[in-house]
């Protein structure tokens, strides 16, 4: 049996809010923090495509483990895109395949991100990292093989037109996790009849945190002494999650595997209703786990749904 790997000194645990340039892709920025700083252990909620800038949220050591919590909330964008040209990725950077003539007016263009949020599914591009038969599709395409067509649930729960000057116009929506902004782009063009390509994105939130929070990549690279003072820590990465801080015997309890009773009134410790969520910290505040209120043998307890002691 081999020796578990020496942790790093430098290595933190938390969240880091990176304001993501346009240009490299998100493994690529993840790669230069973990080899400059020393962040063995790292992963993101959600990544953005080459041509996006904007909030990425980096999940740093223990941070890793609140992936599936913090990706699954909405995000928010803002972009730009020009009608009249498609490309086979859907936006700029791809190759161009068509291009149209641009005879719509600017309320044409507005009722089409208006209908945006009417949409239910979407295509997913081509060139994309989703997979068909363990291949990602953008492997396929640059093969020159067919791609499948796929589609994808969403919800879209907000979208505005923020400006036009065809045949460039600029918009904000806020989307569920995982959303293609370019096939929202290519869809349009499609029922506008003349085709769009998306220009420009910035991911203005990741919620629950915005780009008011975010740290430049160079920032961060260059400034490796205050690096620890930008990362969000554990006990502070879910604001929006309620917390208990813990007495040390029930805090014993958790780390046994111990589902503790739910209180009765929502304003006491340990209190709320079915299907809530919560972060529980020991006695110094430190992390402990992240629990939901679930009924086992007809009481709600706090179900633990991942351990986060060290």
């Amino acid at each position: 049996m081999g020796r578990k790997p020496k942790r790093d000194p430098r290595q933190r645990d938390g969240v880091l809010v990176l304001h993501k340039p346009s240009g490299p892709t998100s493994a690529g920025c993840l790669t230069d923090i973990k080899r400059q700083l020393g962040q063995r252990k790292i992963g993101h909620a959600g990544t953005l495509d080459p041509l996006a800038e904007g909030v990425l949220l980096v999940l740093l050591g223990q941070g890793t483990k609140l992936a599936p919590y913090l990706s699954e909330d909405s995000k928010t964008y803002s972009g730009e895109f020009r009608l009249g040209i498609c490309t086979d990725t859907f936006d700029i950077q791809g190759k161009i395949i068509q291009e149209t003539n641009v005879d719509v007016t600017p309320d044409q263009v507005r009722e089409a991100v208006d209908a945006w949020q009417d949409l239910t599914e979407q295509d997913v591009p081509a060139y994309s990292a989703a997979k068909h038969n363990g291949k990602p599709l953008y492997s396929l395409a640059r093969a020159g093989e067919e791609v499948p067509v796929k589609t994808k649930p969403v919800t879209i729960h907000a979208a505005e037109l923020l400006d036009v000057t065809l045949p460039v116009a600029k918009f904000r929506v806020r989307c569920s996790t995982g959303t293609y902004v370019r096939s929202l782009v290519h869809s349009l063009g499609k029922r506008l009849g003349c085709g769009a390509t998306l220009t420009a994105l910035l991911r203005e939130e990741s919620r629950p945190f915005g780009l008011h929070q975010a740290h430049g990549l160079d920032d961060v690279l260059n400034d490796p002494e205050h690096f620890p003072e930008k990362v969000i820590p554990m006990a502070e990465a879910l604001p929006h999650w309620p917390r208990h801080r813990l007495t040390p015997p029930m805090a014993e309890l958790v780390k046994n595997g111990t589902w503790l009773p739910v209180a009765d009134a929502p304003d006491q410790l340990l209190g709320g209703s079915p299907g809530d969520q919560a972060l529980l910290l020991d006695n110094e505040g430190g992390p402990l786990a992240l629990v939901e209120a679930k009924i086992q043998n007809g009481q709600l307890k706090w179900a633990i749904l991942r351990g986060l002691w060290a």
